[in-house]
């Protein structure tokens, strides 16, 4: 006779988080069943691949997984070395999927559309806890299957959301348009592959992301004469985007910010501040942005850099207990609201902090932080560590949480961001070689492409 206790947990994404989470699983002798809704592990990462992260192989490793990893001959790489995103999938995502204990616990194409109890709708109370979840997957090849498990854990993240650029959090009038056109491209695209050098480029966002891309088109622009890159904030300042420099713990991080602010100062990069964006208009192969003050800005692609929201509508026949601001677990929201938290860091918390009305339910990583942005991935495995543990019965470890993130040097500052316009992804931010600018010296067209 099948028990509750014996079927799988069911884990929602094959990222680092959602395979971190199956490794503690695995160790607490648990079964993880784990669903991908892309063709491999890590698909959202692979997206931005080209992208260096931050933060040092240090945070990016879980320790269940290395451990699993060891036992299986993999070699660690240098702790401080900074990885692209394609070296976080092929060194260490891929060796973790292929190992015995868990190549065949891992489902890819697997689309989790619905997540539901057996027999029973969200209205259902009684007897609820003692049913089985049923998980609805939309396979490749558009087969539909449902698989039952005893606890569900969402780290699907948010990649496949990106936020609108309109700062009223709708889609301007001409997005829609501009986006099917691929005027409005997708977020984190690799501007040094190809169809940026030559054209005008407008990036919208103030947060690590933003500053990625901020600072790959400068490197662009700089070997092709005719470039012209734009960044447009909603802050009255930039000074939150150039962070805390030399008093950021992750070194690689200040130097974003620090990096930025020559290229803004060089005129390598025209700054528009206070930019509300309030319509696009495509026309050809170009566009027109309008702020909402009357400015206007002509540009052959935008990049939006406006972060990411979650998706939810696979957990509608759940019930859920969201912060209302950034639409994370309601004890979590507050930790990490980015109009009173402007750093990327949070305290210690686990299965305690993140846990649903829906009882053994729980959204751990990316996808727990909801709205708010600079999540790191080694938040992320301390949540699955805890969760596991308590799914296993052990609530003393499960509660003894332990997180030791860098400062960002900028924790005190008093310059609010919304949370649209800050990094995404989680590790995001690549590390900016020598841009070389010389002082003063901008670069392509000047005239004409800014109207006041």
């Amino acid at each position: 006779m099948t028990t509750l206790e014996s079927l799988p947990v069911a884990v929602i994404g094959a990222g680092p988080v959602g395979l971190a989470a199956a490794a503690h699983l695995l160790e607490r002798g648990l079964e993880p069943l784990v669903l991908e809704a892309g063709p491999a592990v890590g698909s959202a990462i692979r997206q931005w691949g080209h992208v260096r992260v931050f933060s040092t192989w240090k945070y990016n490793l879980d320790a269940a997984s290395v451990r699993l990893l060891e036992r299986n001959g993999w070699e660690a790489p240098r702790p401080t070395a900074l990885p692209y995103g394609s070296e976080i999938v092929s060194g260490y995502l891929e060796p973790l999927a292929a190992t015995p204990e868990l190549r065949d616990r891992i489902r890819t194409g697997a689309r989790v559309v619905a997540v539901t109890r057996q027999g029973m709708d969200k209205g259902r109370s009684q007897g609820r806890d003692q049913v089985p979840f049923v998980v609805r997957i939309e396979h490749d090849g558009g087969l539909v299957t449902e698989v039952p498990a005893r606890a569900v854990i969402d780290a699907s993240g948010t990649w496949l959301s990106p936020a609108p650029l309109g700062s009223s959090g709708l889609a301007v009038p001409g997005e829609a348009e501009a986006r099917a056109a691929g005027l409005v491209t997708g977020p984190l695209p690799d501007v040094a592959a190809g169809g940026f050098a030559g054209r005008r480029t407008l990036v919208v966002g103030s947060g690590h992301s933003a500053a990625n891309m901020v600072l790959d088109l400068a490197r662009v622009a700089r070997a092709n004469p005719g470039t012209d890159v734009f960044w447009a904030i909603r802050a009255a300042t930039p000074a939150r985007a150039y962070g805390g420099g030399d008093a950021d713990q992750l070194p690689a991080r200040g130097q974003l910010g620090t990096r930025l602010r020559a290229a803004v100062e060089s005129g390598a990069v025209q700054l528009l501040t206070g930019f509300h964006t309030a319509s696009i208009d495509a026309q050809g192969d170009a566009v027109t942005v309008h702020s909402a003050d009357g400015r206007t800005v002509e540009v052959d692609r935008v990049i939006p850099a406006t972060g990411f929201r979650p998706d939810l509508s696979i957990l509608s026949e759940l019930r859920l207990d969201l912060d209302p601001a950034v639409e994370a677990p309601k004890a979590l929201g507050p930790l990490i609201d980015p109009d009173f938290h402007s750093c990327g860091t949070v305290p210690a918390h686990g299965a305690k902090v993140l846990a649903q009305p829906e009882k053994d339910l729980y959204l751990a990583g990316m996808k727990s932080y909801g709205r708010a942005p600079t999540f790191l991935m080694a938040t992320g495995y301390e949540q699955v560590r805890s969760i596991a543990a308590v799914l296993s019965g052990d609530a003393e470890a499960a509660d003894a949480v332990e997180l030791q993130l860098p400062e960002t040097g900028v924790c005190s500052t008093s310059v609010p961001a919304a949370a649209e316009e800050e990094a995404c992804c989680g590790t995001t931010a690549a590390v900016p070689l020598d841009l070389g600018f010389p002082t003063g010296l901008r670069h392509g067209r000047t005239g004409g492409t800014v109207t006041l």
